[in-house]
């Protein structure tokens, strides 16, 4: 098994927004089953989530955030968080990292990010969260959004 479908994963991904946005998450609407294969292979909402290295790497991104990003599984988990987003937009980017880190979430993001193919597009409305287990251990952070827009080149 991989963390993909992971059921303590998925548990992490879950009670940590819970526990820390008061709420619950809104990438399990319209869960229609098992969990942690609904939210990677059906969810229509993107969920990513990077470690905890200097440089983070993505350890989860679910079906819909792999096609929006245009990466598969063996690609995208490894790779530096910081590539989603363009070197121009990557200090707004850990302007956010840096305010999750302090609260614990941040909400209404709104930020250009970059597919493998170099095609832009602007999420808006995300949620970051710290992933945190039980104990108050710190994993990752969590990106959730199901929004976002094309930016056309000129």
């Amino acid at each position: 098994m991989t963390i993909a479908t992971d059921p303590v994963f998925f548990r992490l991904l879950a009670d940590s927004y819970k526990r820390l946005l008061a709420c619950p998450p809104p990438f399990l609407e319209g869960c229609d089953g098992d969990g942690p294969d609904w939210l990677y292979s059906r969810a229509p909402n993107c969920v990513l989530a990077h470690n905890t290295a200097d440089d983070p790497l993505f350890l989860y991104a679910n079906k819909a955030a792999q096609a929006l990003f245009e990466y598969e599984w063996d690609e995208i988990v490894g790779m530096p968080s910081r590539l989603s987003a363009e070197a121009p937009n990557r200090a707004e980017r850990q302007r956010l990292l840096d305010a999750v880190s302090r609260d614990g979430f941040a909400t209404g993001y709104s930020g250009i990010r970059i597919s493998k193919s170099g095609r832009r597009f602007r999420i808006e409305n995300g949620v970051l969260w710290q992933l945190r287990d039980a104990r108050g251990t710190l994993h990752g952070v969590a990106a959730t959004f199901s929004n976002w827009t094309s930016l056309i080149e000129r």
